[in-house]
């Protein structure tokens, strides 16, 4: 039982460190793209900038369900009898 709990500890740190990871550096190459992109044409920034905050609300949805499913396995876990 200990086992199985200590690996449903690595794999939540696992997925929760490698999600904000990739959350973090895909955001970054976001805004440096559009940095880019309205420093090439400044008349389109409140488009850009609305495209980029729809994206950024739902990576940060869809992190907030990570936390609910990561949560959900550490206290519901299935792999307990």
């Amino acid at each position: 039982m200990e086992n199985i709990l200590a690996s449903t500890m690595t794999a939540v740190g696992l997925i929760l460190g490698l999600a904000f990871l990739g959350t973090g550096i895909g955001l970054g190459i976001l805004g440096s793209k559009m940095a880019e992109a309205i420093g090439r044409n400044p008349e389109t920034k409140s488009d850009i900038i609305q495209g980029v905050m729809v994206v950024a609300i739902v990576l940060t949805i869809l992190l907030l369900l990570l936390f609910a499913l990561v949560f959900m396995l550490l206290f519901f876990n299935p792999l307990l009898s």
